[in-house]
C-alpha cells in the first residue's frame, strides 16, 4: 500500500516513530495527483512549493521531539473560499480571480500550528452556490467513482480530493448541505458542525446564519482528528461559540448500546431513490444490531424547508455579495463612463449565473412591499423547523435520515434546471436552518457502484455523539475507506472498487 492511501491516524504513527517523512509523505500525494487530477479537476491551485517548506518544517519539529500534533506533517487540501495568505482565494468566481488574501482564515491558523502541508486549493461551484460544483468559472470537476458524473456540491472539489486520494483530508464549507452532499456521492466521511463551533472569520460569506466550515475524511477517526484541530471560540468571530471542545478522537469506541434513533417518516416518502432508501434501511438495521432502538417520529415543517432555505440563503447572498463592486479587490472592469457603469459592468462580467440569479431572488425577497410576504415568513418557517428538531431530541439521542434523494447524476443533467438542482438539498438544508450538528457517511452503493451516504443529526453541541454513533457504524457497515478505481493512463483499470 502507497503513502497516500494511509489513513491520518496511519501516517501519524508511522510519521512519529521516524519510519517515513513528511516530505515522503508529500512526494506520494504529488505522484497520485500528477496521475489522477487531469482525470477528476479537483484543484484551483495547487502549491507544492508552500507545501515543500511545509513538510521540511514538519520533519525538523519531529526531529526536535515534537509529537503532540496528529496533523503534523499530514497533506491537506482546503476549499477555495476558506482564505489563505499570499495563495490565491477565488471562490471559483472570476470576480476574484486574482485575489490574494493578506490574512490567514481562522481555520487554517489553527491547523498551521498543528503543522500540516496545505497541498492545494479545491474546486467548487462559484460562491459555493451549487449542489454539482458545476457551477465554476474554472473548470468542471468530476467524480471519481464515474467520471460522466457530478460530485456534488458545493464542496465538490475536496470531496473528490479526499476520494481520490489526492489529499488526507480537507476542508469545505456547508450552508445548506455542501459538506455532506458531495461526501455521500464520493464515498468520504463528511461533517457540518453546529452553527458557531467552528469559527467563520477568513471564510467569503455567502449566507452568514448558514454558513459553517467542516471536514471531510477518509473515515470518522480522521474526521474527529480534524474537527478538534479547527474547533472552538475565536474572538474575531462573534458568532462562535464560547465553549469547550471536547477531546473527539478519545469518544470512538464507546458504548452505542441503549440510544434512540428517530426516523423521520418525511424522509422516506416519493422522491427518493430506491437503492438510496434500501441502503439507508440497511443503516437503521445495522445500528439495531449494536443496540439502537429505531422510534419513528415526524418533523412535520420539513415539506417547507427547501422554499424556506433557497429565500433565507439568496437574500443573505445579496447582502453578501455586494461588496464585489470592482472598487476594494478582486476583477473590476474599467469604464469610460461613469462609476455606476463600472460598478455594473464589473458584476455583470464577474458573476456566473447561479450567482446572479441568487442575488436577484435574494433582493427581491428583500425589497419593499415583498419582504414580510418572504424574508419575514421564511424567517418564521425556520423557527417552526428548529423547533421541530428541539421536539424530536426530547424523545431520541440522535436521527437518521438520507443525504440525498439520489446517487450522483450525471453531468449537466440539472444545471439548466435550478428547480432540480435545488430539491437535491431537500434532506440537508433542515440541519442547516436548525443549527444543528450532522454527519454524512458512506453506508453502501449502488448496483452500478455509486456510493450511498447516510445522515446523522443530533441536537446542537453533539458532534462527539455523531462521531461516536458514526464510527461505530462505519465498523459494522463494513465500507471504510473503500477507494474508486479511477482508469488512469497507462495502467489497467480492474472496474472494481478497492478497499484500503
Amino acid at each position: 500500500m502507497e503513502l497516500f492511501q494511509y489513513s491520518i491516524r496511519e501516517l501519524h504513527t508511522s510519521l512519529r516513530a521516524r519510519d517515513i517523512t513528511a516530505k515522503e509523505v508529500l512526494a506520494s500525494f504529488k505522484k497520485r495527483i500528477d496521475a489522477v487530477e487531469p482525470l477528476v479537476d479537483s484543484f484551483n491551485l495547487l502549491c507544492f512549493e508552500e507545501a515543500e517548506r511545509m513538510a521540511g518544517e514538519a520533519d525538523a519539529r519531529f526531529a526536535a521531539g515534537d509529537k503532540e500534533y496528529p496533523l503534523l506533517g499530514i497533506p491537506l487540501a482546503v476549499k477555495d473560499n476558506i482564505c489563505t495568505r499570499n495563495i490565491p482565494t477565488t471562490c471559483s468566481s472570476k470576480i476574484l480571480k486574482h485575489f490574494l488574501p493578506v490574512y490567514d482564515a481562522t481555520v487554517i491558523r489553527r491547523l498551521k500550528k498543528e503543522g500540516m502541508v496545505l497541498i492545494g486549493k479545491t474546486s467548487m461551484d462559484e460562491f459555493a452556490m451549487g449542489s454539482s460544483t458545476e457551477n465554476s468559472c474554472f473548470k468542471t470537476t468530476r467524480n471519481p467513482w464515474d467520471l460522466e458524473k457530478v460530485p456534488g456540491g458545493s464542496s465538490g472539489g475536496s470531496a473528490v480530493a479526499v476520494a481520490a486520494g489526492e489529499a488526507a483530508a480537507a476542508l469545505g464549507s456547508d450552508t445548506g448541505g455542501s459538506v455532506r452532499h458531495p461526501a455521500s456521492f464520493c464515498g468520504v466521511v463528511g461533517l457540518k458542525p453546529t452553527y458557531g463551533r467552528v469559527p467563520r472569520f477568513g471564510l467569503v460569506a455567502f449566507a452568514s446564519s448558514l454558513d459553517q466550515i467542516g471536514p471531510l475524511a477518509g473515515d470518522v477517526y480522521d474526521c474527529a482528528l480534524l474537527l478538534k484541530a479547527i474547533a472552538g471560540r475565536d474572538a474575531s468571530d462573534a458568532t462562535s461559540a464560547d465553549m469547550a471542545v471536547p477531546d473527539y478522537p478519545s469518544l470512538l469506541g464507546r458504548e452505542v448500546r441503549g440510544l434512540k434513533a428517530g426516523i423521520p417518516s418525511e424522509y422516506f416518502g416519493e422522491g427518493l431513490d430506491p437503492e438510496v432508501e434500501e441502503a439507508v434501511k440497511g443503516t437503521i438495521t445495522a445500528a439495531e444490531a449494536l443496540g439502537i432502538e429505531p422510534v419513528e417520529i415526524s418533523l412535520p415543517h420539513t415539506e417547507y424547508a427547501v422554499a424556506t432555505y433557497y429565500i433565507i440563503n439568496t437574500a443573505e447572498a445579496s447582502s453578501n455579495l455586494a461588496r464585489f463592486d470592482g472598487v476594494r479587490y478582486g476583477y473590476r472592469k474599467e469604464s469610460e463612463k461613469d462609476l455606476k457603469t463600472m460598478y455594473m459592468e464589473t458584476r455583470r462580467e464577474g458573476f456566473g449565473q447561479e450567482v446572479k440569479r441568487r442575488i436577484m431572488l435574494g433582493t427581491f425577497a428583500l425589497s419593499s412591499g415583498y419582504y414580510d410576504a418572504y424574508y419575514l415568513k421564511a424567517r418564521k418557517v425556520r423557527t417552526l423547523i428548529q423547533n421541530d428538531f428541539s421536539r424530536a431530541f426530547a424523545s431520541v439521542d440522535f436521527i437518521i435520515t438520507p443525504v440525498s434523494p439520489t446517487v450522483a447524476f450525471h453531468l449537466g443533467e440539472k444545471i439548466d434546471d435550478p428547480l432540480k438542482m435545488y430539491l437535491s438539498d431537500v434532506y440537508t438544508s433542515t440541519a442547516s436552518l436548525a443549527g444543528i450538528p450532522a454527519l454524512s457517511i458512506p453506508c453502501g452503493f449502488t448496483d452500478n457502484g455509486l456510493p450511498v451516504g447516510v445522515q446523522l443529526m443530533a441536537p446542537c453541541f453533539q458532534e462527539g455523539l455523531l462521531l461516536q454513533i458514526g464510527y461505530a457504524l462505519e465498523n459494522t457497515l463494513g465500507v471504510r475507506r473503500e477507494k474508486p478505481d479511477i482508469p488512469v493512463p497507462g495502467r489497467e483499470s480492474t472496474g472494481e472498487k478497492t478497499n484500503s
